[in-house]
C-alpha cells in the first residue's frame, strides 16, 4: 500500500503544477481586494488525469502530435483560455459544486453558471429553465414532482415517456433540496426510475450520487473564493414573459446586479445570452459588463441562418458587440482542393470586423471514429479518430484565432493551453 501511494504521488506531481488558490468560499479571514477577489497563501495542483494523453496518443502522426507529446510532463497551469462548460459534465453532474470543483482542479480559469429563475424569482444554476426532470432527482421527490409543468407519463403504444419540470415550478428553497444527476433520460421508460436512468454512453454515473445544486449567488461566492473568473449565461425563458410581473429586462439586470453588489470587477465576468436583446441591454445599460458580453449565435444551425449570420457581423460590431460565440463547427470547413481544415467564411467575417471569438463546446461529442456529431459537421469527411479533436482545436486556435473555448472536460483544453502558452 505504501508503494502504491508513493507511485500515485509521483504520477500526480508529473502531471501537475502549483498555482495559488484560496478556500472554497472565500471566507475564514481571507483578504478582500479591490477587484472583489479573495486570496490566501495556499496552493492548488492542476491535475489532468489520463484523458489528454489518450487523445494525443490517438492522433495521426505529425508535427502537432509531436509538439503535444513534448509537453506530457507539464507544467500545467490554470488558463483563461479554458471555459468550464457547466463545470465538468463529462463525468460530474452539471452545475453542481462537485462539477465546478473538478473544473477548477483541471485548470479552468473561467467557470460557467447557466442562470435560470425560480418561482420566487431567485436565480439558480441550470442549463435550461425546464431541465430539472433530466438533471435532478425531482421526479423521485413525491413532495415536488407534482409541481412539475408536465407530470411523468410512461412510454406506451409507441409514444415516448415524457415529463417537464422547470425551475419556475418551485421556489429557491425547494430547488436547494434537489440532488443533481447526470443529464439524460430514457424515452422508453415505464417507471420514473427507468426514466432517470438515461446517461449517454460516453459519460458515467460514477460521481452521480447526489450532486450539490447551487444558486447563482452561491456560484459567485464559490468561484470568487477560488480567485477564478465568471461566465454566467442568461438562459432564454421557457415560460411566457413577463412571468408574474418579472420582465426580461429585470431578469438581465438581476444577473448583473449579483456581481455589482459583491464588487466583482466586470473584467472578470463574461455575461452570455442567445438573445441579442439581452446583449444590447447590457451594452446600453451596463457598459462595463457589456464590453465582455458574449453573443451566443445559434443562427448558424441552418444553411440560410449561417449565411445571414455571416452577413450581419459588421452591423453587430457597429452596434457594440465585441464577442461572438457560435458552436465551433461554424468556424471551420474542409478545403475542397487540399482536404485541409481551414477557417470558415463566418470565422473570417468575425475577425475582419475586429471581434473576438469564444466558442463551444469541446468534449461533448463522444467517439469521433465515424466523423463526429453536430460539433464536427462541417469537417466530418476528415474526422476519423478521437485524437482529431486536437487537430480541430489547433486550427481554431492558430488559424481562426479564438479567444477561448468551452469544454465539458477542461483538462483536455488545459493540456493544449499549457503546451502552447495560452
Amino acid at each position: 500500500m505504501r508503494y502504491l501511494l508513493a507511485s500515485g504521488l509521483l504520477f500526480s506531481l508529473a502531471s501537475a503544477a502549483a498555482i495559488r488558490r484560496n478556500n472554497g468560499h472565500g471566507q475564514h479571514g481571507n483578504a478582500t481586494h479591490a477587484n472583489g477577489t479573495h486570496s490566501n497563501n495556499t496552493y492548488l495542483n492542476v491535475q489532468l488525469g489520463p484523458r489528454p494523453y489518450y487523445l494525443v496518443d490517438d492522433m495521426d502522426e505529425g508535427p502537432l502530435k509531436e509538439k503535444l507529446q513534448s509537453c506530457s510532463e507539464g507544467p500545467f497551469r490554470t488558463s483563461d483560455f479554458v471555459f468550464a462548460h457547466r463545470g465538468a459534465p463529462l463525468q460530474f453532474p452539471e452545475h453542481t459544486v462537485e462539477s465546478y470543483s473538478a473544473a477548477r482542479r483541471m485548470g479552468a480559469g473561467v467557470i460557467e453558471c447557466d442562470v435560470a429563475f425560480t418561482k420566487d424569482k431567485q436565480l439558480v444554476c441550470r442549463h435550461a429553465q425546464c431541465d430539472l426532470h433530466t438533471t435532478t432527482n425531482i421526479l423521485n421527490r413525491t413532495d415536488l414532482a407534482g409541481k412539475c409543468t408536465t407530470k411523468f407519463t410512461p412510454a406506451a403504444n409507441g409514444t415516448a415517456a415524457k415529463a417537464k419540470c422547470c425551475t419556475s415550478d418551485i421556489t429557491q428553497a425547494e430547488f436547494k433540496t434537489l440532488c443533481g444527476k447526470m443529464d439524460g433520460f430514457n424515452p422508453n421508460a415505464t417507471t420514473v426510475e427507468q426514466y432517470l436512468d438515461g446517461t449517454p454512453y460516453f459519460r458515467t454515473d460514477l460521481y452521480s450520487t447526489c450532486g450539490t445544486v447551487v444558486t447563482h449567488n452561491e456560484y459567485i461566492d464559490l468561484v470568487n473564493g477560488w480567485n477564478l473568473k465568471f461566465t454566467p449565461e442568461l438562459k432564454t425563458p421557457e415560460v411566457k414573459m413577463p412571468f408574474e410581473g418579472y420582465t426580461q429586462q429585470q431578469y438581465a439586470q438581476d444577473m448583473i446586479n449579483a456581481y455589482k453588489v459583491r464588487g466583482i470587477d466586470p473584467k472578470r465576468v463574461w455575461a452570455q445570452s442567445f438573445l441579442p436583446a439581452d446583449i444590447f441591454y447590457w451594452i446600453d445599460n451596463e457598459p462595463a459588463f457589456g464590453r465582455q458580453a458574449v453573443y451566443l449565435d445559434e443562427r448558424v444551425d441552418t444553411p440560410a441562418g449561417y449565411l445571414n449570420a455571416t452577413a450581419s457581423i459588421p452591423a453587430l460590431a457597429a452596434r457594440g458587440v465585441k464577442i461572438m460565440a457560435p458552436a465551433f463547427f461554424a468556424l471551420t470547413k474542409v478545403d475542397n482542393q487540399t482536404g485541409a481544415i481551414v477557417p470558415s467564411e463566418y470565422a473570417r467575417a468575425v475577425k475582419a470586423a475586429g471581434l473576438d471569438i469564444i466558442t463551444w463546446s469541446f468534449e461533448r461529442s463522444g467517439w469521433l471514429k465515424n466523423g463526429g456529431d453536430y460539433y464536427y459537421q462541417y469537417v466530418k469527411p476528415v474526422i476519423n479518430n478521437d485524437g482529431d479533436a486536437y487537430t480541430v482545436l489547433d486550427v481554431l486556435v492558430r488559424q481562426v484565432g479564438i479567444k477561448a473555448m468551452f469544454s465539458d472536460w477542461p483538462a483536455t483544453l488545459t493540456y493544449y493551453a499549457s503546451c502552447f502558452g495560452l
